[in-house]
């Protein structure tokens, strides 16, 4: 299940609402991304996230879907937040569950991954100095590779 939205989300509500209806679920991995309020030796004051609606839930949808095929999944969750976000603020939260850990760790590790380099979202850090856009880390694209086939 994929969603985009606002809102912020309630992490433990989420992974009880996944498990519901899958008893054969034995491992369960869940990834929660928080702004920092720091970045590369600079404050943060907030970030403002923006995307293409639509394009960025087909985006996420493939990416789940290439999970699915790769792992023996029961089931998998991705939220991901927009607009203007603090500190201490949750932005996105992966959630992998399967019969089997492995499964559920490498999903989830895979999920996030393609998430930072293939969704399309931008991000503008606020700090003291004004505003800048964030620009693409080797070191994502760099994680990601890793599950290229």
């Amino acid at each position: 299940m994929i969603r985009v939205q606002q809102q912020p989300f309630d992490p433990g509500h989420e992974l009880s609402q996944l498990k519901q209806g899958h008893p054969g679920i034995g491992g369960t991995v869940m990834f929660l991304g928080t702004v920092r309020d720091l970045s590369d030796g600079t404050d943060v004051k907030a970030m403002t996230l923006e995307h293409y609606p639509g394009m960025t839930e087909r985006a996420l949808e493939e990416i789940e879907a290439e999970a699915h095929r790769r792992w023996p999944l029961d089931a998998s969750l991705v939220i991901h937040r927009h607009g203007r976000l603090e500190p201490g603020e949750d932005i996105v939260l992966v959630i992998a569950a399967s019969a089997h850990r492995e499964a559920a760790f490498e999903a989830c590790h895979f999920l996030i991954d393609w998430l930072k380099t293939k969704a399309p979202f931008w991000k503008l850090e606020e700090n003291d100095a004004g505003a800048s856009w964030v620009a693409a880390k080797d070191s994502d694209d760099d994680a990601a590779k890793r599950w290229t086939k």
